[in-house]
């Protein structure tokens, strides 16, 4: 069984691939303030942030590939295919 993907538009991925990233940039900004024990722990994060932001990019990126599969075409286009 698959994940149900959110109806969300191009612009509201690009936005939470966005601020996985910039929460990556935190999390790397913090560690130098910290224990060594800490720091593993927040590079650990800082990882599963940015693979999961590449993850959902190329899965979005995949889904609006196939013209057919993209909630956002183009009326116009849909109708012709009609």
């Amino acid at each position: 069984m698959s994940p149900q993907t959110p109806d969300l538009s191009p612009d509201d991925w690009r936005r939470i691939c966005d601020a996985l990233r910039y929460l990556s940039r935190d999390l790397h900004h913090r560690s130098f303030d910290v224990s060594p024990d800490r720091r593993e722990l927040l590079w650990e994060e800082m990882d599963r942030c940015l693979a999961l932001a590449d993850q959902l990019g190329n899965q979005w990126a995949e889904a609006v590939s196939d013209p057919l599969a993209d909630p956002l075409a183009d009326p116009l286009v849909e109708e012709a295919r009609r």
